[in-house]
């Protein structure tokens, strides 16, 4: 039976062979395309590595290349700059040779100018040693001459302001100093009341010499207009305490010589007047006593006193202190206490004696020793007046401080003739000769018996009776005890001020008018002291009244002007050198010495 072929079968079977193949190259095309696909990565690798070796083999190159230029530019450089060394080389080289050419040259010309020289000296010393001689002798002659003129000067300087201050003391005019004092911070504040673009701590006020002071008076599109003023003294503003003393020392002498003496300081607020009569207070161990490099006038003139009081005998002098302040027109007493000691400040008046003196009765005084007792009352009274800050300065005085020293001096000529009186009276207790003590004797005994015949009818039966038995007392029972007093008074004024410029309100307006009345009224006095009016307004002011007789009086009075150098005060320092101008122009009578020596009868 033939055989039967499922042609189907067949064609079925090829065809799943034919897709397994087809399978199975799709799957071999997969694998080559993915081994085709990692080649082209390592190719595009291997092109970028190869391009970035190529890259940089061509900046190398070009590196190379550059480094080779510059290399060949610098060579260029440098053999240009060889050339030029050697032609610089070649050139100081024919310099050198003409310096050592022209050094030669020099040194010969030099050697034969030296000995043109020495020849020329030699010929001038031999011709003129004498003159040169004489030229010297003449020179130092001329030198001693002029520093003998130079002493000479001196001396006559000194001289006439000797003989000034003699005509002054003579003529008894009022000795006035003045005493510019630094700038001081406060300066520096410009001034409310300022109506020039001025600075107002430009200094205006300058001494010029030991006497004479130059205000220059600035004004906003004015030409600088200058004041001369002429004093006694002038102080610089780097003059010590010590310096303004020295001026001033002479007047203590004076006071025991038996003189009354006054020392004033005038001037605005914030002058320095408080400084130049007080000094400057230490909290140290002594409470009260100045630094010494800072004492002022008052605890000046007291050591000073005790140190000429010191050179006298024993117990000739004692010394009392009292304290006064004019406040608000009024005069208090600072030493005053209550019956527990606590001070008072209790108000006094002043009263005019009979000789024209004027004096406060119940001023209270106590006795001192030494000028640290003085000192001490002084701190301790400080805190009592009255005080008051404004703008201008921190701690104002308010009152017008007085400080008197009484001084009693017991005469020795008094004393010498004590002795000699007890001594005639030993010598008439051992006379046998009797007669009558005085005439004073007689008179008293005549009178108690009233007749001289039953008296005097003889010497035996009458017999005069001894100095001891006289019916009269010796002619001067306390002669011994006589002794004259001297006062030396300390015044510190308050400043004069401007409203507007110190700021004040309130009650210290009132303050400050009183301030400025009594100041006006003690210029108003010197005025008329000045004009040698009839009438003196003593009385217009208790400053005034009770510094009667130390202004118009016989005391010896020196008035310290205290000014500010700044533009900022020109009108108080103006208004405080005119003072100053017309105190000097009063003509007191010749201060008056206090004698107590007894007067022949």
């Amino acid at each position: 039976m033939p055989l039967f072929v499922n042609r189907n079968q067949m064609f079925a079977h090829q065809v799943h062979l034919l897709e397994h193949k087809l399978r199975s190259k799709e799957e071999r095309i997969l694998e080559l395309e993915t081994k085709n696909a990692i080649l082209h990565l390592r190719l595009a690798e291997s092109l970028s590595k190869l391009r970035y070796h190529h890259e940089e083999a061509s900046k190398a190159q070009k590196e190379q290349q550059n480094h080779r230029l510059a290399q060949e530019k610098w060579r260029l450089v440098l053999t240009k700059q060889l050339s030029e060394v050697q032609a610089l080389k070649q050139g100081l080289r024919e310099v050198f040779a003409v310096y050592v050419k022209f050094a030669t040259e020099f040194e010969e010309q030099r050697k034969q100018l030296l000995e043109e020289v020495k020849q020329a000296i030699a010929s001038l010393n031999e011709q003129h040693v004498t003159e040169i001689q004489d030229l010297k002798t003449r020179i130092t002659a001329l030198e001693h001459s002029l520093q003998e003129e130079t002493e000479k000067c001196r001396a006559e300087r000194q001289r006439r302001k000797e003989i000034h201050n003699t005509l002054v003391e003579l003529r008894g005019n009022i000795r006035v100093h003045c005493r510019v004092r630094p700038v001081l911070p406060f300066d520096h504040i410009r001034s409310l009341t300022s109506e020039s673009g001025l600075t107002s701590s430009e200094e205006v006020v300058h001494a010029i010499s030991d006497d004479t002071v130059m205000v220059n008076c600035l004004k906003s599109g004015m030409p600088v207009q200058s004041k001369i003023f002429e004093f006694e003294m002038v102080h610089v503003p780097q003059d010590s305490q010590d310096a303004v003393f020295e001026e001033v020392k002479p007047l203590l002498t004076s006071l025991l010589d038996g003189y009354n003496v006054c020392i004033m300081a005038y001037g605005q607020t914030g002058s320095g007047k408080t400084h130049t009569m007080m000094g400057s207070f230490c909290q140290g161990e002594k409470v009260g006593i100045p630094q010494e490099t800072q004492q002022g006038i008052i605890p000046n003139a007291a050591a000073e006193l005790f140190r000429l009081i010191s050179e006298k005998p024993e117990d000739s002098h004692s010394v009392e202190v009292s304290v006064m302040e004019v406040y608000n027109n009024e005069v208090y007493d600072l030493l005053a206490k209550d019956e527990q000691g606590n001070p008072t400040c209790q108000r006094c008046d002043i009263i005019t004696t009979s000789s024209g003196i004027s004096d406060v009765p119940s001023l209270t005084s106590e006795p001192i020793h030494s000028a640290c007792e003085m000192m001490l009352i002084i701190s301790n009274i400080q805190k009592l007046r009255a005080h008051c800050p404004n703008l201008v300065h921190t701690e104002s005085s308010r009152s017008h401080l007085i400080v008197t020293l009484t001084v009693s001096s017991k005469s020795p000529n008094a004393l010498a003739l004590a002795r000699r009186l007890q001594n005639a009276k030993r010598n008439m207790q051992r006379s046998t000769q009797q007669q009558w003590w005085s005439p004073r004797c007689r008179r008293a005994n005549i009178t108690s018996h009233g007749s001289s015949d039953k008296l005097c009818g003889s010497a035996a039966s009458s017999p005069c009776l001894s100095p001891l038995q006289s019916p009269c007392l010796s002619p001067r029972p306390s002669i011994s005890q006589t002794s004259f007093r001297t006062r030396l008074r300390l015044v510190d004024l308050a400043g004069s001020e401007s409203v507007g410029m110190s700021g004040v309100s309130g009650a210290a307006l009132w303050e400050v008018s009183c301030i400025n009345r009594s100041l006006s009224a003690l210029s108003d006095v010197l005025s008329a002291l000045a004009e040698q009016r009839p009438h003196i307004p003593y009385r217009n002011s208790k400053l005034t009244h009770v510094l009667q007789d130390a202004i118009g009086g016989d005391a010896k009075l020196l008035v310290m002007l205290c000014v500010s150098p700044t533009q900022r005060y020109i009108t108080e320092s103006l208004q405080t050198l005119g003072l100053g101008t017309r105190a000097r122009q009063v003509q007191k009578a010749a201060p008056r010495k206090k004698n107590s020596s007894p007067k022949a009868k």
